[in-house]
């Protein structure tokens, strides 16, 4: 269906008044103001919590215990120069970044909670506030340009009718519907109804049936949470460890009235207050909490600090699919489809090894490990399905690294045992030097202060020897380089299986992890090793990820775990949680308000003689009753099961359909979102484009990966360019000039 041509002002419907609703209204406000015409357009925002600008999930009347996924400094709310073919800007003072918006506030007020600095955590309930307040001045903008109407509507939307060349949005409300050219579906993140789905459905009978409790979707916090079985003498089982569970567990502790002090030794200690559960018991199939978000160095100078990949690389997905890419018919289009496993992971484990050891050893060790594992790499790119599998190609790519890491580090370590002295050692194997090579092991190891001191005694190598070996480092590294070696699987497995024999000592080994990955988190995702090649592989090189998996870049059934499994790998690697937020958690581990006991591979079951949910963990032993059960995961969209009934009706309407990875002697994947177009126009049941609604955001997972995010400032960001894509259709503009940077979805 082609969208219709009206002689009146166009009819925009925008159903989500949140974040990404805040970042189109910038737009509309910036495009509308040109002077080169009256535009002529009537805009209706409905939300379904009122909640403008913010919408609930970042509500600034929120809990303040939960923390923004986001530093400060990389939150804008609208485009600026680095927006490629954005159109015109608003003036500087119309369009504050996050950062900017809290320094103008702590002027203002002298409130201390606004007087944060770029590389700040900030609460989420303060990110809502400047939302709320950037979208109060966009739409003040746009009632003042000429011809433009604006509507805000706290109501649900329920569905979308047609009537004639028009889109009639109902309301639950029962409201006259408003008849809409074009509608935006910005609905963000939503969950699945638990009577769809087995499991959750047989848990809800069962706490329906035994006086126990079972919450479906943790948020909102404040209304799911503060229900029966979560107080005082009562346990509160968790199910999921990443981001959101942690949010539980902090709003079920600090919330409640609790509060945390610094020790002498500056660790965090807990201090109840009474109100809290007797304990929150996390579980999740891998028994670990997501990790530790470290220091963001390169936000000093994002453009030259963030990683740009040497193996990793748009060009190598390209050339894969031309060697080892299987042809299928994906949407109506040839795609030639990879497998994630064989294709994509040996190349991220090789930037990942890189990393680490360029970290460790400097940028002459970088330059010689990139020659070094050039041919094993372009052997790579030319026959991957020469090697016995995902484990052995990147075992191969990685094997170069892996051994001129160790003779540098032989060569190292003996510098730093007085075998050999720093400015007479010879340059090991790659014609790597030593001496750089040590300054920068041992800056790792010590920090660059300490490091320097050390160093200053290093024309004595005896005198040197002894001062590295009474060294203490603050991040608990080795102080033998030939201990760094590179391991996904202890990169991705920290707290191994095999590792301890009881629960007691799984929890053990889990504290123990707790610490050092916090300590590395505060070295910093430049200077700590592990840290570096997580932020830059994982986060950094995402885009790499995105034009591999998206419209069916990969096979049915490696997109499915793709899906299942690696995202959960990239959410713990580089989505983690603050480095305050897990100083938190682990004293309430400590403090026995968080019980860590089950470990990996826990089950659910329905205990009849208790009236309880037990938890069983497999390989601890452990076992526990809980009164009330939290689902903590973000759940999935699946347009058939969400519990918004929007998408089921338009599913019936035939408005939409969802979207199918065909398979190749496999089944098809049905991953759940909606089969759209590159411009995000979903597609009728009938295989016609539906051109009169756009869709952004959650829905289009699936067809699209990592298809949600903040905006950031100087970044040439998707969420923007998604936006465009949508505006240009009803406000074809000339391009106007700006700043163009490198495009990148992180």
């Amino acid at each position: 269906m082609t969208a219709p041509r009206s002689t009146g002002p166009t009819r925009l419907a925008v159903v989500g008044g949140g974040p990404t609703c805040t970042y189109v209204l910038e737009r509309l406000a910036a495009l509308t103001s040109r002077p080169d015409g009256r535009t002529e357009l009537e805009v209706v925002v409905y939300d379904l919590s009122g909640e403008f600008g913010s919408g609930q999930v970042h509500s600034p009347r929120q809990s303040r215990t939960s923390y923004l996924n986001r530093i400060v400094g990389q939150v804008a709310f609208g485009a600026d120069e680095s927006v490629v073919d954005a159109g015109p800007l608003l003036p500087t003072e119309d369009r504050p970044t996050l950062l900017e918006w809290c320094r103008e506030r702590f002027a203002a007020t002298g409130d201390g909670t606004y007087d944060l600095v770029a590389e700040d955590w900030p609460k989420r309930y303060l990110h809502g506030e400047a939302l709320q307040d950037s979208f109060r001045r966009y739409v003040d903008l746009l009632r003042a340009a000429p011809g433009v109407t604006l509507d805000l509507r706290a109501a649900e939307v329920v569905d979308l009718e047609e009537r004639g060349e028009r889109l009639a949005v109902l309301t639950a409300d029962g409201a006259e519907p408003y008849t809409a050219d074009l509608v935006l579906l910005l609905t963000g993140h939503s969950s699945n109804d638990p009577a769809l789905s087995p499991r959750t459905a047989e848990w809800s009978a069962f706490a329906a049936g035994h006086g126990s409790t079972l919450i479906p979707s943790a948020y909102p916090l404040e209304r799911s949470l503060d229900v029966p079985g979560t107080g005082p003498g009562h346990t509160v089982g968790c199910l999921g460890m990443g981001l959101t569970g942690i949010d539980v567990i902090l709003y079920l502790t600090e919330g409640r009235g609790g509060t945390f002090e610094r020790g002498e030794d500056d660790r965090l200690v807990y201090r109840p207050s009474g109100r809290e559960p007797d304990a929150v018991v996390p579980f999740s199939r891998n028994g670990l909490f997501t990790f530790a978000r470290p220091y963001n160095q390169k936000e000093r100078d994002i453009a030259s600090l963030e990683y740009r990949g040497a193996f990793l690389t748009v060009p190598a997905v390209g050339e894969l699919r031309r060697t080892v890419g299987r042809p299928n018919v994906v949407g109506g289009r040839e795609q030639l489809q990879l497998d994630f496993e064989a294709h994509l992971f040996p190349l991220i484990v090789l930037e990942m090894a890189l990393i680490q050891y360029s970290t460790l050893y400097g940028a002459e060790f970088r330059a010689a490990a990139v020659e070094a594992a050039r041919p094993g790499y372009e052997k790579f790119l030319a026959d991957a399905g020469v090697f016995a599998g995902p484990r052995a190609a990147a075992g191969a790519l990685t094997a170069p690294l892996d051994e001129l890491a160790a003779a540098t580090a032989a060569a190292v370590d003996r510098v730093l045992t007085g075998a050999d002295a720093l400015d007479d050692a010879p340059a090991g194997p790659g014609g790597v030097p030593v001496a750089p090579a040590v300054r920068s092991f041992l800056a790792v190891v010590f920090g660059a202060e300490t490091a320097g001191r050390m160093l200053c005694s290093a024309g004595d190598p005896a005198g040197f020897a002894a001062a590295v070996a009474a060294g203490t480092s603050p991040y608990r590294h080795s102080v033998r380089a030939a201990e760094h070696v590179f391991s996904w699987e202890a990169t991705i497995d920290p707290v191994p299986r095999g590792g301890y024999r009881t629960a007691a000592e799984y929890r053990e080994a889990l504290l123990d992890f707790l610490d050092r990955d916090i300590r590395w988190a505060a070295q910093g995702n430049l200077d700590n090793p592990a840290k570096a090649a997580a932020d830059a592989a994982w986060r950094d090189l995402r885009g790499v990820v995105i034009e591999a998996v998206d419209f069916g870049g990969l096979r049915a059934g490696s997109h499915r775990t793709f899906l299942e499994v690696w995202t959960g790998h990239h959410n713990r690697l580089c989505q983690g949680a603050s480095r305050e937020a897990m100083e938190k958690v682990r004293a309430l581990v400590e403090a026995g308000f968080v019980d860590v006991s089950l470990g990996p591979d826990t089950s659910v079951e329905c205990d009849a003689g208790s009236g309880r949910f037990r938890l069983s963990g497999a390989v601890t032993g452990a076992d526990r009753l809980v009164d009330a059960l939290v689902d903590a995961r973000v759940h999935g969209f699946d347009a058939a099961r969400d519990v918004l009934p929007i998408y089921p009706n338009l599913l019936r309407r035939g408005l939409v359909r969802k979207w199918a990875n065909p398979g190749l002697d496999e089944p098809d994947f049905v991953p759940g979102g909606l089969d759209l177009t590159p411009e995000f126009h979903p597609y009728r049941a009938d295989g016609r484009v539906e051109r009169r609604i756009t869709v952004l955001g959650p829905p289009s997972e699936g067809v699209m990966y990592h298809q949600i995010g903040a905006l950031r400032p100087h970044k040439d960001h998707h969420v923007l360019r998604d936006i465009l894509c949508w505006t240009n259709a009803f406000l074809p503009r000339p391009a106007e000039p700006g700043g163009r940077t490198e495009r990148t979805d992180a």
